[in-house]
């Protein structure tokens, strides 16, 4: 089905086309339309316009309201102030519009026709180290990006730029020559996403964290003890970046045991990570030395002191020195900076990405900033390609620092998803008897609402701020949380299977109640809101429009009974509403990541 044009573009189509009636020599004008608390919609425009032509804007409003096509969309229009104009449309169009949006599968949001290719760098775990606090924030916005980007009509291609390289594995691939068995598994390795049950793939997880844990601080403190071993372990190092075929395969081993536990992770996560998205830092290792030379010939990188480095008159140090982006060190090694730029490279020339997207650390913002300075002056970032870092903050305690634990060690990711699950499940336990849930019901809703608990909050922030995890917020039924949005919706179920025999019909023929009206207004901005999450990386938007829909509907359930609506017509009417409001709840949450229950 075609896209379904909402009442604000209606409504401006036709302000616009009067304005250039009335004003034909400003040509196409922008009546500057919004929502508006003193009428459904206000429009600015003119007076901007009345001033660059001279002319009284009063006037010019009355001549603009004088040819206005209201085309049965606008019930009233009147001129205010010194030339604003406050429109009211119709109850008709109101519900005649969201019927339309409920015919369609997509509830009416169009397709992008221009969209293109995003690469989207994000949820980048390292080999062989555990999954902490810190990587919470890319996971979680990276994959809403990634669904909110598809259901525009982009082409996304993930991309998992994990940490599987550098010196530290030398250290951990001669340990295990020498101690062979660290590795072994108990039991059969299950494959991603092939697990019997979540709970056989959380033990798969964790004991392969638990071998690489220890394995880790055996080798390290092997290499800190013994000079002979640390020798070795760096001549492993040559053989690892040679390609020497046995240190080659160990390592290998590496990657595939923590691949193991990052499954895991993710998927208790409740996210889709496919392994053909993951490319980390040795996927472009056979393009760094073509990189570095075609930087050094091109000039856009010279020789300092030994290295490779390309330098920018406006990032200076504390000395009042140019920061140089160093791609290749002075002993010849690569830094990040040629295997992000080798990324770029293979991202725009072989996945021909129209636009790149980093949801990085806030923190590594100059790094990037230079790295798509550097790649734009080789020619390799050109016009019609961007590059974009969606940088996030940082996850707080409720002290305002740093989230961690009471003995200051970084928090492990299972523990704190495992803590808001337990949390979660004892909220929907207290309400499971009035629900009718039963106890596996119990426990998938316990994991459902305490996994979107931790979405939610830190989607529902804006990327950029920092913001405090709080557990007791985040469970709680009252306020901006995942469990009053999931609550929103189980309601709606729960009316629709007491009138189970009673089908949802929209009546454009009723008037509609203030309430009603407020609802069905916000529902028909879905489709701008999610355009505007889209085109400005901004999850928390999406957020913000939920949290203010199940605000509307709890001011419908005050002022609108369903269950004891006065005529059979607008008890289908009603129906209808809440309907199109639980598929539009369930759609968003969706695209967030978020679940939501039939029943809660």
């Amino acid at each position: 089905m075609a896209s379904v044009p909402s009442l604000a573009s209606s409504v401006h189509q036709r302000v616009a086309d009067a304005l250039a009636s009335a004003l034909p020599e400003a040509g196409a004008a922008d009546p500057l339309l919004r929502r508006s608390d003193r009428a459904d919609f206000q429009a600015n425009g003119i007076l901007a316009l009345a001033k660059k032509a001279k002319a009284n804007p009063r006037e010019l409003a009355s001549t603009v309201v004088g040819g206005l096509d209201k085309g049965g969309v606008i019930e009233e229009i009147e001129v205010s102030g010194p030339g604003f104009l406050n429109i009211t449309v119709s109850d008709r169009a109101i519900v005649e519009t969201l019927a339309a949006r409920a015919a369609d599968d997509r509830l009416g949001v169009p397709v992008n026709p221009d969209a293109g290719t995003t690469v989207i760098d994000y949820a980048q775990p390292n080999v062989a180290k555990e999954m902490h606090v810190g990587h919470l924030r890319s996971a979680v916005i990276g994959a809403a990006m990634v669904e909110i980007l598809e259901f525009t009509g982009e082409q996304v291609v993930r991309r998992h730029h994990i940490g599987d390289w550098g010196t530290q594995f030398g250290m951990l691939i001669q340990y295990l020559i020498e101690h062979p068995h660290e590795l072994d598994h108990k039991a059969a390795e299950p494959a991603a996403g092939d697990a019997d049950t979540a709970e056989a793939a959380e033990a798969a997880g964790e004991e392969a964290m638990s071998n690489l844990n220890r394995l880790y601080k055996a080798s390290r403190a092997l290499f800190d003890a013994d000079e002979e071993f640390k020798t070795r372990a760096r001549a492993r190092v040559v053989d690892l970046q040679a390609g020497d075929e046995q240190t080659l395969a160990l390592w290998q081993r590496f990657v595939d045991e923590s691949k193991i536990y990052f499954y895991s992770v993710f998927d208790k996560l409740d996210m889709d990570i496919r392994d053909a998205d993951i490319v980390g830092e040795s996927g472009y290792n056979d393009m760094l030395a073509e990189t570095c030379r075609l930087l050094e010939e091109s000039g856009v990188a010279v020789r300092s002191n030994g290295a490779l480095c390309v330098f920018f008159d406006e990032y200076k140090g504390p000395d009042g020195q140019p920061t140089p982006l160093i791609v290749q060190k002075s002993d010849g090694g690569f830094g990040y900076a040629a295997t992000d730029l080798s990324a770029i490279r293979d991202r725009v020339g072989s996945l021909k990405a129209s636009t790149l997207l980093y949801v990085v650390d806030a923190r590594q913002s100059l790094h990037f900033k230079m790295v798509f300075e550097t790649a734009r002056r080789a020619g390799w970032l050109q016009e019609g390609t961007k590059a974009v870092q969606l940088a996030f903050g940082t996850v707080l305690g409720a002290d305002g620092k740093p989230f961690k634990t009471r003995e200051g060690e970084t928090v492990r990711l299972v523990d704190l998803l495992d803590e808001a699950v337990d949390r979660a499940t004892a909220v929907v336990r207290e309400k499971a008897e009035k629900a009718g849930l039963t106890e596996p019901e119990i426990v998938e809703n316990g994991r459902h609402v305490g996994i979107g608990a931790v979405k939610y909050a830190d989607l529902s922030t804006s990327a950029a701020r920092d913001y405090k995890f709080d557990l007791d917020q985040m469970v709680s039924l009252n306020g901006d949380t995942s469990v009053y949005l999931q609550y929103a919706y189980a309601r709606i179920r729960s009316i629709q299977r007491r009138l189970a025999d009673v089908a949802p019909k929209a009546h454009p023929e009723l008037p509609l109640a203030p309430a009603e009206r407020a609802m069905g207004l916000h529902l028909d901005g879905f489709g701008e809101l999610i355009a505007d999450a889209a085109a400005e990386y901004a999850p928390h938007k999406l957020a913000a429009y939920l949290y203010q829909l199940a605000s509307h509907l709890t001011a419908f359930y005050d002022q609108c009974p369903v269950m004891k609506a006065d005529t059979p017509e607008q008890q289908e009417n009603r129906l209808f509403l809440i309907d199109l409001t639980a598929r539009t709840l369930g759609k968003g949450m969706g695209l967030l990541g978020i679940r939501t229950p039939e029943k809660l």
